[in-house]
C-alpha cells in the first residue's frame, strides 16, 4: 500500500507547539491569584510553596522559575493587585494644577486603600513582619516605597515647588500627604463595617486635602 501524500493529511492534524502568549499569562495570573488567596487565608509564613503549587496545578519549580521563590511571588501578588485598582497617570509628566493632579492621586489611593483585599494583606503583613523581615521589606518595596518614590518626584518639580511655601519640610511632603488621605486608618481596621459609605468618605476626604492645601501652598 502506497503512502498517503502530504496534500491527503488532515489539516486538522497539528504538531504540539509552544503555548500561546496569552495562555501563558493567563496561567501566570492563575497562579498569583491561587497565592493571593492563600496569603490571605492562611498568612504569608504559614503557606508553602508546595501548598501553592498544588492551587494552581504547577510544579514547585515552576514558581522558582517564574519568581524566584516566595517572596518574589508576594511581590507580584502586591504588584498584581497595585495595576488592578491603582492605574494612575504618571505625576511627573501631569501639567494640570496641583490641586487637581493631587486630588486625582489623593481620591484613586484612598479606594486602593479601602479594598478588602488589601486591608486584609496589611493585616497579615502586620501580624507577621516582627518574625519576618523579608515579608516586611518585599510589602514595602511593591506598595508604599514605590508610591513615597513617585511623590517625591512629583514634589521635586521646578514647577511644583514654585507653588509651595518655601519653609516646608519638603522631605516629608509625601509622608504627610498620604497620612491625609488614609485619615483614621486605625479604625478602617478595627471598625469596618462602621466606614462611612464612599460619597461620604470621599467628602471627608475632600475637607482632609483642603486642610492641607491650605498649609503648603503659596
Amino acid at each position: 500500500m502506497s503512502k498517503p501524500s502530504q496534500a491527503s493529511v488532515s489539516p486538522c492534524v497539528r504538531s504540539a507547539g509552544r503555548p500561546k502568549a496569552s495562555d501563558v499569562e493567563a496561567r501566570t495570573q492563575d497562579l498569583i491569584d491561587a497565592a493571593a488567596a492563600l496569603f490571605l487565608a492562611s498568612g504569608y509564613t504559614r503557606t508553602s510553596l508546595e501548598a501553592i503549587a498544588r492551587a494552581a496545578r504547577v510544579a514547585v519549580r515552576t514558581i522558582y522559575v517564574k519568581f524566584g521563590g516566595k517572596a518574589g511571588l508576594l511581590n507580584a501578588v502586591l504588584m498584581s493587585r497595585r495595576d488592578q485598582f491603582f492605574r494612575m497617570r504618571d505625576m511627573d509628566k501631569d501639567l494640570r494644577p496641583l490641586r487637581d493632579v493631587v486630588g486625582d492621586f489623593a481620591h484613586q489611593f484612598y479606594d486602593l486603600l479601602c479594598t478588602e483585599q488589601l486591608i486584609a494583606m496589611q493585616r497579615v503583613v502586620i501580624a507577621e513582619a516582627p518574625g519576618n523581615p523579608e515579608l516586611a521589606e518585599t510589602f514595602y518595596s511593591a506598595g508604599p516605597r514605590l508610591t513615597r518614590d513617585m511623590l517625591d518626584r512629583f514634589f521635586a518639580r521646578p514647577d511644583v515647588r514654585a507653588q509651595l511655601r518655601p519653609d516646608l519640610p519638603f522631605g516629608q511632603l509625601s509622608a504627610i500627604l498620604t497620612s491625609t488621605i488614609a485619615g483614621d486608618s486605625v479604625q478602617r481596621f478595627v471598625f469596618p463595617d462602621a466606614q462611612p459609605a464612599r460619597e461620604e468618605a470621599h467628602r471627608l476626604l475632600d475637607e482632609r486635602l483642603e486642610l492641607l492645601f491650605r498649609g503648603i501652598l503659596k
